[in-house]
C-alpha cells in the first residue's frame, strides 16, 4: 500500500494540502466569532461524512467502512481531533503565522517519536532539517516570545496532537487505503465532535452566515486530509511533515492582506530556513530512493 521511494510524488500531495489547509484557517477564523471549537468541529465532521458517503455511494466502493484496525484508527482520530481543537482555538486569538509557526513544532514530535511508534531510522539529515526548520520558526516567532497567552500555548500543544496523528496515519498506511482513512476520520471525529458540543446541553445552529464557511471547512478539512494520507503513503511522516512549512509564508502574506497583520524581516528569515530544511530533507531521501531502485535492478 505504500510507495517508500517517491518524496517527489509526496511533495506533489502536500501542495494540496497546503492549499486545503490555509482555506481551512480563513474560514475557522471567519466562523469563530459564532461557533466554539467543538461545534466547528462537529459540523467539519458531518460535511465530510456526508461527503465522504456520496463518493462511496457514487462509486460503489464500500470497501473503505472495513477496517483492520479501528482502535488504531480511534487513537490516531483523538490525537487529531484534539490538535484540531486547539488549532481552531488559535486561529481565532493570536496572528495566523505565529499559530502556524509553532503549529511546526510537530516535525519535531514526529522526528523524535518515529522510531518509537514506526520503527523508521532516525538519520542525521532528518535530524538537520528538522532542527534547522524549527529554528526557522523560532526567528518567527522571536519578537512575540515575550507575550505568551492561551493562544500561544494551543497553537503549541497542538503541535503535539497533529504529530501523533501523522505517525499513527503513517502506520495505519502500512494495511489500510486512502479511502479508509478517510471514512474513519470523518465517522469518529464526528461523534467526538456531537459528545464534546453536546455535553453542556447547547448546540449552535449554523445560521445563513456561517454555514458557507462550514462548507468551505469541511470540503477543505477533508481535502486536505486526503492530500496528507496520500503523501504519508509515498513518503516517511518525518520527510512529509516539513513539507507543510510552505503554509508559514502563505498564511503570513495572507493574514497581512486580509487582516492586516504585521509582517516583517523575521518572518522572511525565518521562511528562509524552513524552505532550507525542506530541501535539504527532499534532498537527502530522493537520492536514497534512487540508491535503492539502483541497488535493487
Amino acid at each position: 500500500m505504500q510507495d517508500q521511494g517517491s518524496p517527489g510524488r509526496a511533495a506533489l500531495w502536500m501542495v494540496g494540502a497546503v492549499a486545503s489547509f490555509t482555506l481551512m484557517a480563513l474560514a475557522g477564523r471567519e466562523v469563530s466569532f459564532a461557533l466554539d471549537t467543538f461545534e466547528i468541529m462537529f459540523y467539519r465532521s458531518l460535511v465530510g461524512v456526508v461527503m465522504i458517503v456520496s463518493i462511496t455511494t457514487m462509486r460503489r466502493d464500500w470497501a473503505g467502512f472495513h477496517a483492520r484496525k479501528l482502535g488504531l484508527h480511534a487513537v490516531r482520530n483523538l490525537a487529531h481531533f484534539t490538535g484540531q481543537n486547539l488549532w481552531f482555538f488559535a486561529i481565532a486569538t493570536i496572528p495566523l503565522a505565529q499559530v502556524v509557526a509553532l503549529e511546526f513544532t510537530s516535525p519535531i514530535w514526529v522526528v523524535i517519536l518515529a522510531p518509537l511508534v514506526l520503527g523508521e531510522r532516525l538519520t542525521r539529515v532528518r535530524v538537520l532539517a528538522a532542527l534547522i526548520g524549527f529554528a526557522g520558526v523560532l526567528v518567527v516567532v522571536r519578537p512575540e516570545m515575550s507575550r505568551i497567552g492561551p493562544g500561544e500555548l494551543a497553537a503549541a500543544a497542538c503541535a503535539v496532537g497533529f504529530g501523533l496523528s501523522a505517525l499513527f496515519t503513517r502506520k495505519l498506511r502500512r494495511t489500510e487505503t486512502t479511502l479508509s482513512v478517510l471514512v474513519w476520520l470523518t465517522v469518529m471525529q464526528a461523534v467526538f465532535g456531537l459528545i464534546a458540543a453536546g455535553i453542556d446541553g447547547d448546540i449552535a445552529a449554523p445560521s445563513l452566515v456561517t454555514a458557507p464557511y462550514l462548507l468551505v471547512i469541511g470540503a477543505a478539512g477533508l481535502a486536505a486530509h486526503l492530500c496528507l494520507t496520500t503523501a504519508l503513503g509515498h513518503a516517511s511522516a518525518a520527510v512529509v511533515m516539513p513539507m507543510d512549512f510552505a503554509r508559514l509564508p502563505v498564511l503570513a502574506i495572507i493574514g497581512a492582506l486580509v487582516y492586516l497583520e504585521p509582517i516583517d524581516p523575521w518572518i522572511i528569515a525565518g521562511a528562509g530556513l524552513i524552505v532550507l530544511a525542506n530541501w535539504l530533507n527532499i534532498r537527502s531521501e530522493t537520492r536514497s530512493a534512487a540508491q535503492k531502485s539502483h541497488t535493487a535492478t
